[in-house]
């Protein structure tokens, strides 16, 4: 599998505690920037009905779907119980010195 480091945005573009959406071939991925200033990716969509996770409240370090309040882990991906699934996410590289944000792919 080969990797590919994608520029994705500026640091400044995204609120602490906000979110942003890019387009990645026929995927939306969701960024989102923690309150200790950690950026996260994964695809923007909840494994339950497909809800919006960027129009979702962040609370800590999960992400509540606006649809029906699943809580998803930014970190992992990983649905919280009670309720179960998961959430792709994607490797994040934060280039401080530019303030640019980086997401890394995989390819096969």
């Amino acid at each position: 599998m080969e990797t590919k480091k994608m520029l994705v945005g500026a640091l400044a573009d995204i609120d602490p505690k906000g979110s942003r959406t890019i387009r990645v071939n026929d995927m939306e991925i969701a960024l989102f920037r923690l309150s200790n200033g950690k950026i996260v990716a994964m695809e923007n969509k909840c494994p339950h009905k497909g809800g919006v996770l960027s129009e979702g409240m962040v609370c800590g370090t999960a992400v509540h779907c606006p649809l029906h309040d699943w809580r998803i882990d930014l970190n992992s991906g990983a649905v919280l119980d009670p309720d179960s699934g998961c959430v792709t996410t994607f490797p994040i590289e934060v280039d401080q010195d530019k303030g640019l944000i980086y997401l890394t792919l995989q390819s096969a």
